[in-house]
């Protein structure tokens, strides 16, 4: 069983193995893999229907500065403490973890679920999904840190392709799920409050999951005593830990500096899809407008980050994994000049049709360049970190995600209009790609320089 290295694999050593071979010599991952399934099933239902109470309820003025509060409430604040968060997976027995915060995650989708049932206002909902969110994203950082306790290394590439490929699915048919609920029973706050309550069985699953694993199995190797002031110390420094381990490897920068590049444009084009889709549709417009537009848009992002697990094993080993990080990020960087630009300069119907189109076959190649970037990121961070430390960098790679995003969203909405279309904005991505080849091009010149 493999506990991580500081050295990379080269690409011959990243290539990946039957998926029936891993399945039948590690038994565990299946156990892990439907723990991570079931979540992601939960939280695509959960946050669909909050996206239907909240975020897409014409009852509600959402201008853009709303749209980035209502982000900020339900990511930032976990971004600023998950690296804290994620000491504890380095220092505490992950399974207890993954089950004490499974079932945390189950009681809190409960008292929302009573909550829009009562008819609880938009802050306080904001923030106990703050909450249920902050806990799925610790729990798939648990699942992350712990996936090498269970597989050998030769296999982590192709089994996290794997494990997104079926989760992606999950996350998207749980999505599904909710709108087919709130559709059936009607749009308001009873519909969205039973799809929230039934969202909480992923959770109740993946709790029962978690409980069949041995107690250390999912390491950390280290175990600490009670009271032992060294977890207290490591809570505190978890940030502090997490970039330094970060740092000591150029290979792990650059697909942390690669993630953060990416995360930062895709909170620039989901505002910019969250407002386009809020606009009245134009007669025969290309996309429906509403929750059902987003999900369409969210779907073809979906079956870009599909392709991607198929992609993304066979080009790592074939031209490693910076290589593939910077040819992912020139992807994005074209289809945010070709297919994005259209939407902002699009004024008449045929326009926003056609523009409506190229929005869909850029979601879908965003998707799969940006998931290509996070596989490739999730094996290096794999391979390269120590056991000891992988918990608080999965953490830290979440704060990037997060804080990436909720800030990109936020900066922008200072000054995007209300209807989604700012030419300027757009470019901005385009340059904001451009900007982080360049940091990658660095930091390979700074691991040149101290060989």
């Amino acid at each position: 069983m493999s506990t991580g290295r500081t050295e990379g694999l080269s690409p011959e050593e990243e290539r990946p193995v039957p998926l029936r071979t891993a399945l039948r010599e590690s038994p565990g991952v299946s156990r892990l893999a439907v723990v991570r399934f079931a979540g992601q099933f939960g939280d695509g239902m959960f946050q669909a229907a909050l996206s239907g109470a909240i975020l897409f309820n014409p009852e509600r003025q959402t201008d853009p500065l709303a749209v980035a509060a209502g982000f900020a409430v339900l990511l930032l604040p976990y971004s600023l403490i998950g690296p804290y968060a994620g000491a504890l997976l380095d220092r505490w027995d992950r399974r207890a973890v993954l089950l004490a915060a499974n079932v945390f995650r189950a009681a809190l989708i409960g008292v929302v679920s009573a909550g829009l049932l009562a008819g609880m206002g938009e802050t306080p909902l904001l923030l106990l999904a703050l909450a249920v969110v902050g806990i799925s994203r610790f729990v798939l950082a648990g699942v992350s840190a712990a996936l090498p306790r269970v597989l050998p290394q030769a296999w982590l590439v192709p089994m996290n392709s794997v494990f997104t490929t079926v989760a992606s699915g999950c996350a998207g048919l749980g999505a599904a799920t909710s709108v087919a609920v709130i559709g059936l029973i009607g749009a308001g706050d009873f519909a969205s409050a039973v799809a929230v309550a039934l969202s909480g069985a992923g959770s109740v699953l993946g709790a029962v999951l978690a409980a069949g694993f041995r107690p250390r199995v999912l390491g950390p190797e280290t175990e600490a005593k009670p009271g032992e002031k060294n977890t207290v110390h490591a809570i505190a420094t978890g940030l502090r830990t997490g970039a330094a381990a970060v740092w000591e490897s150029v290979q792990v920068t650059t697909a942390m500096l690669g993630i953060g590049t990416h995360r930062i444009v895709f909170g620039v084009n989901t505002l910019i899809m969250v407002l386009v889709l809020r606009q009245a549709p134009l007669d025969s417009s290309g996309l429906s407008g509403g929750l059902v537009g987003f999900g369409v848009a969210i779907a073809a992002t979906a079956a870009g980050m599909l392709v991607a697990a198929v992609v993304a094993p066979l080009l790592i080993p074939r031209f490693g994994r910076p290589r593939t990080v910077v040819a992912s990020l020139l992807v994005a960087t074209l289809v945010q000049l070709v297919l994005v630009t259209p939407i902002a300069v699009a004024d008449s119907a045929t326009t926003v049709q056609h523009a409506h189109q190229l929005l869909l076959v850029g979601a879908f190649l965003l998707g799969l360049a940006g998931q290509t970037i996070k596989l490739t990121g999730d094996a290096t961070m794999q391979i390269d970190i120590d056991d000891a430390r992988r918990g608080q960098v999965f953490a830290l790679q979440d704060t990037v995600f997060n804080i990436a995003f909720v800030l990109a969203i936020a900066l922008a909405a200072l000054v995007m209009p209300e209807d989604g279309r700012s030419h300027a904005v757009v470019l901005a991505g385009a340059a904001i790609y451009c900007a982080g080849i360049a940091a990658i091009a660095l930091n390979t010149r700074r691991g040149t320089l101290t060989r």
